[in-house]
């Protein structure tokens, strides 16, 4: 069966108006992709993946958490089962995933960029296994190739402080047409809870930044080398996956001796200390941001790990984390009160995972703007469980009714997979509907051509503006 008689080219446009929006102004824009999660090596090396599997299903957790609700063997999942046997088994859950987001983007990245109009499911394959293999083998399917074929212009890569940034520097050495920057992610560095572990993280810190950490001070000095060296290199961006912002009562010189006890071998388990400590130290490095003119960002909101037999097993990143019901509104405001107090505050990115919560999100920014900066503190895309149809709506309507849609920097992908960008598609077409809708219903005027403009700067020109690319 075809995919053609709804995933078309007016696939979600539900008016003559929305496919006029889409076609003429949105579609052909490129694609800044400001965060996500593409691993650089990849991109460095640009080798042809082996097989869809390799390419679409490794580390894809939505994936897996559908095929557990089916109740899919984990050895046909994450196990030692072969690449072909894995996919025959997401195939067969495909027909079973109508209505979650799983069954649109599926069938979008099996049309774009393999051209292939049906409908995935155990009966065929084994058919579209070896259709998309042979493409794989070609030029034109390599990582590089693929993120030209859907029109990126930039890429923004996570990266750990840790990094040597290597595979960055190669690619931009190769003098590829695509900017892939890298961004810095220090969570790591917050967790001074988790004993040998961070102690060992620590070490390998002072190691790649050549400073001996011995207290808080040489701590914040080998972060600001680590924030140097990915300057230079390109960063402009950082990122830190919290599930709240940390409290901002501490006391430096008493983290400074649960530093020094922690690093000693001593171990704190003091939910108060470790919350202390992260809003120390996460303010200090927001200080470093400003000072390089980097945008930061905030993923909020994440309950994870929530099944610790399957953490023992899998390890993290696994498809066992949800959303949280944590209170946002104070702890936000206090955070950015307390840079703001100093003139500290950078540009901002806060993404929310509770919907419950996307009108406090979208209050919050309109409190921390600043002259001459076009929506300085921005109400991020729908994230992870919300970058969907239901969800990314739900975010457009809140930031319209409560800040202005017009500043709106767009869409990311937020994805380990090189045909995630049909999300982009997915999100612009979303959009150009929302618009014709209020207009339809005589909520706008039917100014095409300024509506136009407007959807445009939200795709595309609001991101190379904010990012100054």
């Amino acid at each position: 069966m075809s995919t053609a008689s709804f995933l078309n080219d007016n696939f979600l446009l539900q008016s003559t108006l929305a496919e006029e929006l889409y076609h003429e102004y949105a579609k052909q824009l490129p694609i800044i992709d400001y965060h996500s999660h593409l691993p650089p090596e990849t991109i460095a090396a640009d080798q042809n993946f082996e097989n869809i599997t390799q390419l679409w299903l490794a580390g894809d957790h939505y994936k897996w958490r559908a095929q557990r609700v089916l109740g899919i063997e984990e050895y046909f999942i994450t196990g030692k089962a072969s690449d072909k046997e894995k996919f025959q088994k997401w195939a067969a859950c495909v027909p079973y995933t109508l209505r979650n987001p799983l069954y649109h983007w599926t069938h979008m990245e099996l049309k774009n960029p393999f051209g292939f109009d049906g409908l995935l499911s155990g009966e065929n394959a084994d058919e579209v296994y070896d259709f998309t293999g042979s493409q794989l083998k070609s030029a034109a399917c390599k990582p590089r190739s693929l993120l030209t074929h859907f029109n990126v212009e930039m890429v923004g890569t996570t990266d750990d402080p840790l990094s040597d940034l290597n595979e960055h520097k190669k690619i931009a050495a190769d003098n590829f047409h695509i900017k892939v920057l890298p961004s810095f992610r220090p969570d790591k560095v917050f967790n001074i809870s988790h004993g040998d572990v961070y102690r060992a993280y620590i070490r390998a810190l002072a190691e790649i930044s050549n400073v001996e950490i011995s207290d808080l001070d040489s701590l914040l000095q080998a972060l600001q080398q680590r924030i140097d060296y990915f300057h230079a290199n390109g960063c402009r961006i950082s990122d830190h996956g919290l599930s709240y912002m940390p409290i901002m009562v501490f006391s430096p010189t008493e983290l400074n001796k649960t530093f020094q006890e922690v690093m000693n071998g001593i171990d704190t388990q003091a939910s108060d200390d470790q919350d202390a400590f992260t809003g120390y130290i996460l303010s200090e490095l927001c200080k470093m941001y400003h000072a390089k003119g980097w945008v930061q960002q905030f993923h909020l909101g994440a309950l994870r790990n929530n099944n610790t037999r399957k953490l023992s097993e899998l390890g993290p990143d696994t498809g066992y984390d949800s959303i949280g019901d944590f209170q946002q509104g104070t702890r936000l405001s206090a955070f950015f009160n307390f840079l703001e107090g100093s003139d500290k505050l950078a540009k901002t990115v806060l993404y929310n995972l509770n919907p419950a919560d996307n009108e406090c999100f979208a209050a919050m920014t309109g409190n921390f703007q600043s002259e001459g900066i076009i929506g300085k503190i921005q109400f991020g895309s729908g994230w992870w469980f919300l970058d969907q149809l239901q969800g990314m709506t739900n975010q457009m309507n809140s930031l319209s009714n409560i800040g202005l849609i017009s500043c709106f920097i767009g869409m990311l992908t937020d994805s380990r997979s090189f045909l995630s960008y049909s999300r982009h598609e997915y999100f612009r077409r979303l959009l150009c509907n929302l618009f014709a809708e209020d207009i339809k219903r005589g909520l706008l005027p039917n100014d095409i051509k300024w509506t136009g403009k407007i959807i445009k700067d939200i795709c595309y020109y609001n991101a190379k503006n904010y990012f100054l690319l």
